[in-house]
C-alpha cells in the first residue's frame, strides 16, 4: 500500500457496549484467564501474557464492556521476515460477552489499524481442523475484506512433543483488498 493508500484507510468502531484499546500490562491476567476459560486455546503461562501486552500492545488488541472489564482480545505480532504480515496469535471473547459479533469485529479493528499504522496487507494465523469456530471467523474475514485465503498445515502434530495436539494449519489471507489511488 502507498502512503496515501494507508491515510485513507477506515478504522472501524468497536460494536455498541464496547471499546477497543491496546492491551496494557494489568490486561495480562484477564487474556491468560479468558484464554484458559476458552477451552479451545492453547493456554501459555500468565507470565507472557503480561509480556505479550507489554511488547507487543501495538499489534494486539483488548475489547472492554462498558463497565471496563475485559471482553475479548486479540494478540497478534508483525512477522520479522514479513512486517507486512499481522500474526494472529490468538483469539478470544469472554463468553459473557459472546454472540455481539465481537471477535469479528476486533478482527477488522485490529487489521485496519495495523494496516493504517505500519502497512499490513496481509493476515496469517493457524487454527486446529476442531476449530470451527475459529475456521469460520478467518473465513468470512477473508471474503470481507475481498482476500484469497492460502491454506496448509504449518506445524504437523507429530512436531507437537505432547501427544493429542491437533495439526496447526496455517491461513494467509491476503491482499487484502483496500482503499485505491483513485477513491
Amino acid at each position: 500500500m502507498t502512503t496515501a493508500q494507508i491515510a485513507r484507510v477506515e478504522i472501524p468502531d468497536a460494536p455498541d457496549g464496547f471499546s477497543f484499546d491496546v492491551p496494557k500490562t494489568e490486561d495480562g491476567a484477564d487474556l491468560w484467564r479468558m484464554a484458559r476459560d476458552s477451552r479451545v486455546l492453547d493456554v501459555n503461562s500468565s507470565y507472557s501474557y503480561l509480556l505479550w501486552c507489554r511488547d507487543h500492545a501495538t499489534t494486539s488488541l483488548v475489547a472492554r464492556s462498558d463497565d471496563g472489564g475485559c471482553a475479548g482480545f486479540i494478540t497478534g505480532y508483525l512477522r520479522p521476515r514479513r512486517p507486512s504480515t499481522l500474526l494472529v496469535w490468538q483469539v478470544a471473547v469472554d463468553p459473557a460477552h459472546r454472540g455481539h459479533g465481537l471477535a469479528a469485529a476486533m478482527l477488522d479493528h485490529l487489521t485496519a489499524r495495523t494496516r493504517a499504522e505500519f502497512g499490513v496487507d496481509t493476515v496469517e494465523t493457524t487454527v486446529t481442523p476442531d476449530n470451527v469456530p475459529s475456521n469460520r471467523l478467518f473465513t468470512a474475514f477473508a471474503e470481507r475484506h475481498g482476500a484469497p485465503v492460502h491454506r496448509e498445515v504449518l506445524f504437523a502434530a507429530s512436531d507437537f512433543p505432547e501427544s493429542g495436539h491437533e495439526p496447526e494449519v496455517l491461513y494467509r489471507i491476503g491482499p487484502l483488498a483496500g482503499p485505491t489511488d483513485d477513491a
